[in-house]
């Protein structure tokens, strides 16, 4: 499904939302909300929403458990780091628990980090698979999503369920969620904004299938969702 709203603004209220009425959906359900944030403007618009009234109060915040769909390898403390600018513009604005907080950290050994969170992923499900009740998604011009970046072995990755990848001509190194855990997702949402990103939104929603990492992400159970405002949606129709 494809919702289209007039700007940014309106984009993220309507994600911010949707946010709060998953988490109450699933603490009725199962008893907890476990979401995987994005990183990005977009998201983060969302994010300082989701911590101001009214949307605030309508999210049981000691029931939620965070975490990421992909990182890169920087500190906390840098600008470029996604769990830093979640920590910022939400985490440190709402009562949820410290230890409901799962950050990728992955700047002294990328591939022991990935397998790391991969196993902190399992147990923290066990004995069922490691199931998101909603997964955030960004879209990069180049049609990546999360860390699944053209060119690099990340977006092919079928076995592990995170992965470590270096893009070429980064000084950093990226952790990521892969397509098949992203699809296990009960919720995936794309969050896409500005006139940038419109050729890139057009390939993966009209183009030649598999051509692109975005286009691997289709929930095997579970709803797709993508939210877009005009200027990414331009001309298109939905």
């Amino acid at each position: 499904m494809i919702r289209v709203f007039a700007d940014n603004q309106a984009l993220s209220q309507a994600a911010a939302e949707l946010f709060a009425e998953q988490a109450r959906q699933a603490v009725a359900s199962r008893g907890r909300f476990c979401v995987a944030l994005a990183g990005g403007s977009t998201p983060q618009t969302c994010y300082q929403l989701l911590a101001q009234p009214p949307v605030r109060e309508q999210v049981p915040w000691e029931k939620v458990h965070i975490f990421w769909g992909d990182e890169r390898c920087v500190p906390l403390t840098d600008p470029r780091s996604n769990a830093g600018m979640a920590k910022t513009a939400l985490l440190d604005r709402v009562p949820i628990p410290a230890g409901q907080i799962y950050p990728m950290a992955c700047i002294e050994d990328p591939e022991t980090a990935a397998r790391d969170y991969q196993r902190l992923l399992k147990n923290f499900f066990r004995p069922a698979e490691p199931r998101f009740d909603l997964i955030l998604l960004g879209l990069g011009e180049d049609g990546h999503t999360a860390s699944l970046i053209p060119g690099t072995s990340a977006p092919q990755e079928r076995i592990d369920l995170v992965t470590s990848l270096q893009k070429p001509g980064e000084d950093f190194a990226r952790l990521s969620l892969t397509a098949p855990q992203i699809n296990l997702a009960r919720m995936v949402v794309f969050l896409v904004s500005g006139q940038g990103k419109a050729l890139s939104l057009r390939r993966v929603l009209n183009g030649p299938p598999a051509q692109i990492p975005a286009q691997l992400i289709a929930p095997r159970r579970g709803e797709l969702l993508w939210l877009v405002d005009r200027e990414a949606a331009g001309a298109e129709s939905f």
